[in-house]
């Protein structure tokens, strides 16, 4: 049976469709752009044949508009490890062979083989061997696998020399062996139904299937003939999925160049005299996909397969179809490196140690957990054991890594389905108010406050930020950019090392920091202290040129824990302070708030390393100090510890974020004259990577309505749009964003922008009604007993799916 599923075609408009019979090649490029230009006139400056978008300048692959949009939505992934158990076991990398069933573990590695029994020693081997004792002399084991029927009781070893063993997994006993029977390095063996497959490196495969007279269900490896099947030799993929062997060498390849897509042969091997079928990764696709790693089939979707590729790449195919590759997806920078389908999620591991589970049944596909597995060291393999739904009333998935380790992870992810669950019930156990935040961000152009003179809109923007809110804010934060010159060098060689210094006591500024951050410090907390609230300054940081000050209402600081503040920089690849951010949290109750002022990459074109910059700030590991207390986890998010950005309830960003709008400069000032700001929305760089780019990670933000001017860049003391000889487009440098788990715990109140012109930018500011929570921990271990209670009868129906699903693959 085929499920329904979009067709690739409604979200990829200029791709051929998916029937083409056009060989790679065929179709004529279009003819190039010409112009008339008239005898003496002046030759016109080189046009692009279109207008470049910010996926281009954010260095999208070729052709990555399609495939950026196809990405992934990673914005609300769970990074909790779903551990079932972390034995202590060592596992070679390159050269071990690993086979699990339920608690039983063999582990090969060349001629030595170790079986754990997990439920009693999980460290320690209840029986080791070693293939020279079993009178099979300097064999070094190269496959493993159970033999059909046996339950896991049974186990059969290929070797490097051709030879094949069979083993009691109780007693480490030989029960039987077929010495020399390939002529070659025997690489894999696979169990289906009650047959066996072995292949070798030479494309011999071997196919052991019981005879009607020798009166057993399951083949014997001493006695039973073998038939014979060949396939082409040196096979850099090979998996036994649905019955059919899929195979696929590194060196053959459709095409050549940047348009290279690898080759797919599938034999069906219990079929006598049958013969390959080759299928090619969409012939018609633009983009370079990757040699084929890892493949598996989903129980969710019945009747797809996936396969893993170099690249990044995750094809899908069509079984009843051929098979036929039908799509092809994005789901990463790094190569695919192992692919399993597990339940509802397909699991995918990469280089950086990190396994991602997708949801695949919508587009774009959603990252459901995303956790750092081998210590950042690359996933080498993802299997499921079946056999651990009988035996453990589990299904568990086990990953090999690099870090030479073997984890064990819940498949049925147990603890998001009892966390989210939770979520749903949090009324029942959680009491909830609003508070009012303010947000004021001003790249200040290195002015000082004393500058705020001349100008009606000067002297009075701090007074009028600050009473922009009714009631007035209980939390306020001030994120400044450029207090001093970042084109002077002198003043930045003395700062650049400065950044991000320590503070004193009670958020009292470091005597280190530069004059100006002083006289801004002390300027805004004359500032607020003339409001009628009283406040207190809990934060105060600097990094070369960004300053971020923070007052939090009298009454409301008794309810703040684990107040932090840190710096990322982002200059020169990380190095140095001149653009990055500085990045505060604290605890309110039992709801973790995150704020981020940032300075990002200028340049009109640099949409690349504005994102990256985001990228780096978002992504950052122990930004802050970890917390695992039961109350303290209460307030994160995503499986969070509280140490990365994404892990507080809500996050706030503000900042010079410097994205601009793509637009020739003379229609943008037409555009801001004649009072038409939506028509500069469809070109904002910003607007246009949150709504376009699936990889932006600021896409799980929101931002108000820009309904003010741009705010850059402007000659200083004038409302002129920069006349320097440069004559910058206008643009929305200054922005503010937030993120809240539950979007509406957030509430904007407004969004605008000031006047004071001693900068080339103006000041925004941005209020919000902010609801926080605080648990109430008996409530909350009530409801978490009555969840868990539900969970034991969800995993009793979905173990039983899963059961059904691998008999019909006929794995058990």
């Amino acid at each position: 049976m085929i499920i329904s599923t979009p067709s690739p075609t409604d979200f990829i408009s200029d791709r051929k469709s998916l029937g083409s019979s056009k060989p790679l090649g065929s179709s004529k490029l279009p003819p190039p752009p010409t112009r008339t230009i008239a005898p003496g006139d002046k030759l016109p400056p080189a046009r692009r044949t279109h207008t470049p978008s910010s996926d281009e300048e954010s260095g999208a692959e070729e052709g990555g508009d399609d495939l950026r949009m196809l990405l992934p939505d990673a914005s609300r992934a769970s990074r909790r490890p779903p551990t079932l158990r972390t034995p202590k076991m060592h596992v070679p990398a390159y050269a071990a062979q690993v086979v699990v069933a339920g608690t039983r573990v063999l582990v090969a590695t060349h001629h030595h083989l170790r079986c754990f029994d997990l439920a009693r020693y999980a460290d320690v081997p209840v029986w080791v061997g070693d293939t020279k004792e079993m009178g099979v002399r300097d064999a070094k084991v190269t496959a493993l696998e159970f033999r059909a029927g046996s339950a896991g009781g049974v186990v059969w070893a290929g070797t490097k020399e051709g030879h094949l063993i069979e083993l009691d997994m109780d007693s480490g006993k030989v029960t039987g062996s077929k010495f020399s029977v390939h002529a070659g390095v025997v690489t894999h063996i696979f169990r289906h139904r009650n047959a066996m497959v072995s292949v070798d490196e030479s494309g011999k495969v071997l196919v052991f299937e019981p005879t009607t007279t020798s009166g057993s269900e399951v083949p014997s490896l001493t006695y039973t003939a073998p038939r014979v099947y060949r396939i082409a030799e040196k096979q850099e993929f090979v998996k036994l999925l649905g019955g059919l062997l899929w195979t696929s060498v590194r060196s053959d390849v459709n095409g050549s160049g940047p348009t290279t897509v690898p080759i797919v042969r599938i034999y069906d091997v219990f079929t006598p005299g049958s013969i390959a079928r080759t299928a090619s990764v969409l012939p018609n696709i633009t983009h370079h996909v990757g040699a084929i790693t890892s493949g598996t089939l989903l129980q969710s979707h019945p009747g797809f397969a996936y396969l893993g590729h170099e690249g990044g790449f995750i094809s899908i195919w069509s079984l009843p179809a051929g098979p036929e590759c039908t799509d092809i997806v994005k789901v990463s920078s790094s190569d695919v490196l192992s692919l399993e389908g597990v339940g509802m999620r397909l699991w995918a591991g990469g280089r950086t140690g990190v396994i991602c589970a997708y949801d695949v049944s919508s587009r774009p596909w959603v990252v459901t957990n995303a956790w750092n597995a081998h210590s950042g060291l690359p996933v080498t393999r993802i299997f499921v054991d079946p056999w651990s739904i009988e035996k453990e009333e589990k299904l568990s998935v086990v990953s090999v890594g690099r870090d030479e380790q073997m984890r064990f992870w819940d498949g049925l992810l147990g603890i998001d389905w009892i966390g989210n669950e939770l979520l749903k019930r949090e009324r029942e156990f959680s009491t909830f108010r609003t508070i009012n935040v303010l947000v004021v961000s001003w790249n200040v152009d290195a002015a000082k406050p004393e500058a705020l003179t001349d100008d009606a809109a000067n002297l009075t923007f701090l007074n009028d930020a600050l009473t922009s809110v009714s009631p007035a804010p209980d939390i306020i934060s001030f994120g400044f950019q450029e207090l001093i010159d970042l084109e002077s060098r002198k003043m930045a060689a003395k700062t650049v090392l400065l950044g991000g210094k320590k503070k004193g006591e009670e958020g009292k500024i470091s005597e280190k920091v530069t004059s100006s951050y002083k006289r801004w410090h002390d300027r805004l907390v004359r500032e607020v202290r003339a409001l009628a609230e009283g406040y207190t300054v809990i934060h105060t940081e600097s990094l070369v040129g960004l300053f971020t000050c923070m007052f939090v209402k009298n009454s409301e600081k008794a309810a703040l824990k684990n107040v932090a503040i840190t710096t990322i920089k982002r200059g020169m690849g990380g190095r140095y302070g001149n653009k990055g951010g500085i990045v505060a949290r604290f605890v309110i109750g039992d709801s973790s708030i995150c704020f981020i002022n940032c300075h990002l990459a200028a340049g009109q074109h640099h949409v690349r390393q504005r994102n990256a910059d985001v990228t780096a700030m978002l992504e950052e590991k122990s930004v802050f100090p970890s917390s695992d207390a039961i109350e303290e986890s209460l307030a994160y998010v995503g499986g969070g510890d509280g140490s990365m950005v994404l892990d507080h309830e809500i996050v706030f960003l503000n900042g010079d974020l410097n994205y601009r709008i793509d637009q020739r400069r003379d229609a943008v000032i037409s555009s801001i004259q004649s009072g038409d700001l939506e028509a500069l929305h469809t070109h904002d760089q910003l607007l246009k990577e949150m709504k376009h780019n699936r990889g932006f990670r600021l896409r799980s933000f929101r931002e108000g309505p820009l309904t003010f001017s741009p705010t850059y860049k402007y000659d200083r003391r004038s409302n002129e749009f920069d006349t320097s000889e440069k004559k910058r487009v206008p643009a929305w440098c200054d922005r503010v964003l937030w993120r809240s788990r539950d979007p509406e715990r957030v509430k904007q109140l407004h969004y605008r922008r000031y006047e004071a012109n001693v900068s080339d930018h103006r000041p925004v500011s941005a209020a919000f009604a902010m609801t926080v929570k605080s648990v109430r921990l008996d409530a909350w271990a009530k409801e978490k007993g009555i969840v868990q209670e539900l969970w034991l009868e969800t995993l009793t129906e979905q173990l039983a799916d899963a059961r059904e699903f691998y008999v019909e693959q006929a794995l058990i």
